[in-house]
Parts: C-alpha cells; sequence; structure tokens
C-alpha cells in the first residue's frame, strides 16, 4: 500500500507541483506533457509476463535502459523538449523509488 502510494505519488504528484510551481502561467498543458511521460510504460507490453509485482522496470524494460534514461536526461537541456523530459526523468525517479522499496 505504501509502495504504490508513493509511486503513484510520484508519478501524478510531482509533476502537478513541478508545473505549478515552474510553469504558472500554463501549468494545465505543462502538466499535460509531463504525464505523457508515462507512455513508455508501453513497453511493459512486450514482457512476459506483460506486470511483475516483483521486477524492477529499470534497465529491465527497453524505455526503462540506461541508455535511454541519458536520453531522456539529455532532453532537459533543449528548451523546447523540456517538458517532455521531465515527464520521463520524474517517471524513471517513480520507477527507481519503486524498485528500491521492493
Amino acid at each position: 500500500m505504501l509502495q504504490s502510494s508513493i509511486h503513484y505519488g510520484i508519478h501524478f504528484g510531482l509533476p502537478l507541483v513541478v508545473a505549478i510551481v515552474f510553469y504558472k502561467t500554463y501549468w494545465l498543458k505543462a502538466y499535460g506533457i509531463m504525464i505523457l511521460g508515462m507512455l513508455i510504460d508501453l513497453d511493459h507490453l512486450l514482457a512476459n509476463p506483460i506486470f511483475d509485482p516483483n521486477r524492477c522496470s529499470i534497465n529491465f524494460h527497453t524505455l526503462h535502459s540506461y541508455y535511454a534514461i541519458v536520453v531522456y536526461i539529455a532532453l532537459l537541456i533543449p528548451k523546447k523538449v523540456r517538458l517532455v523530459g521531465l515527464g520521463l526523468v520524474i517517471h524513471i525517479i517513480a520507477d527507481t523509488a519503486d524498485c528500491w522499496l521492493m
């Protein structure tokens, strides 16, 4: 219960806080773009089983690999794609916290 609360709290709460604090004039748009970072979970569909509560996503799934994470961090640099990068990095933070709590 605590693990799920922390995991989903980071997934949905942290982007909301970032949007409200740093993107006040268009926080809803910023929040929506960051939430789209959840789409990297589509790589779970390639795993067998699709969901395993005892499996750490980091470096197991393709879009959660260390190589992908480097790309997500690099997306924080250009201003045009920074919100996408933030959403992806926050997603990775949430999944990392989930791994630590296993």
